[in-house]
């Protein structure tokens, strides 16, 4: 009978202590099958879609990935960079950053859905003799679809070691000084650049409205750190509003939806929005396309006259410090 645990490797020092930043995902081209390959694993994860299996499935496979992958794929291809998609790369840089701030422990970065995997960078870390690890998910708010996802796919790869790694995870950082003082500086770098807008309006991804009535801290966290930072910024309450948006289905979502009351707003005569969306520590689809493009276009059919995207905190020096020092806060007791 196989052995159902995989074979420590031989111990050559007394172990190291690792970093794992993670990311949600992407596509490995920007091409159809790429991005079914990508949706089919995002969307199969129960925490992400909860329900029944026999359900789901066949829809999944016969209408939403027959249908949307290569729409996607499009939208994709609109946004690609030369090392990849934009998720990746600006992942990618901050883990290198985070290696300069951190150079005394290995810090590496993975994909909870695509490449590189969470079990191939587990895998190579042990390899490098890790046993001891700090997960950080690069979600600063939580939530079950999300954060708790992460620590599901690195507990089943680590269920299989011999050795297990002794584990710490960080949950979430919405209120965390540094990452504050990173999301202010963003902020007020843009309006010195190009003048403040009439509403500031923080945009997060939705959620089903049932998450939260099942007791998931998702929108209390978005809605406690975008008051934290319009309290930074010296923010009215008429100056800026807090919205969800990528929503997708027909059941209900958080409301208010960002689409909607961009449209809104357009319609009631608001010339210029400057939208920032803190929950997306790099930027991708989301807010590249979605927020840039679609709901610009939104914005301005209805007869606004500009939207203007603040880009994501990305590789900023602001948002590696902020990272590095929540890092190093949470390492403290390990030997290193």
């Amino acid at each position: 009978m196989t052995p159902p645990y995989r074979d420590a490797p031989a111990a050559t020092g007394p172990g190291k202590t690792a970093v794992l930043l993670v990311n949600l995902g992407t596509p490995d081209a920007a091409t159809r099958p790429a991005v079914k390959r990508y949706l089919a694993q995002f969307l199969h994860d129960h925490r992400v879609v909860e329900l029944t299996r026999w359900l789901w499935c066949p829809i999944l496979h016969f209408i939403i990935l027959p249908l949307r992958s290569g729409k996607v794929a499009k939208k994709y291809a609109s946004i690609w960079m030369e090392g990849g998609s934009p998720l990746l790369v600006h992942t990618q840089r901050l883990a290198r950053a985070m290696q300069h701030s951190l150079p005394d422990l290995p810090v590496r970065m993975a994909m909870r859905y695509g490449n590189p995997s969470i079990p191939s960078v587990l895998r190579q870390l042990e390899a490098e003799g890790m046993t001891r690890l700090l997960v950080l998910p690069l979600y600063p708010q939580y939530s079950a679809s999300t954060s708790a996802t992460v620590l599901d796919a690195v507990n089943k790869e680590i269920s299989t070691w011999r050795r297990v790694p002794e584990l710490r995870f960080i949950a979430d950082y919405h209120d965390d000084g540094g990452w504050l003082d990173a999301m202010e500086s963003r902020i007020r770098a843009h309006w010195d650049l190009r003048g403040r807008a009439d509403k500031l309006l923080f945009s997060f991804h939705g959620l089903p409205k049932r998450f939260e009535r099942a007791g998931d801290p998702y929108p209390r966290q978005c809605e406690a750190g975008a008051r934290l930072l319009a309290q930074r910024l010296g923010l009215s309450e008429n100056e800026w509003f807090l919205t969800y948006q990528s929503r997708f289905g027909r059941e209900e979502w958080l409301q208010p939806y960002t689409d909607k009351t961009l449209e809104q707003w357009g319609k009631d005569g608001v010339g210029t929005v400057d939208v920032v969306c803190p929950g997306f520590a790099a930027d991708c689809l989301e807010t590249l396309e979605e927020i840039a493009v679609e709901n610009d276009e939104v914005f301005r059919h209805a007869g606004g006259k500009q939207l203007r995207y603040i880009s994501a905190l990305n590789e900023e020096p602001g948002h590696v410090a902020a990272l590095a020092a929540l890092a190093r806060r949470h390492l403290q007791g390990w030997p290193h």
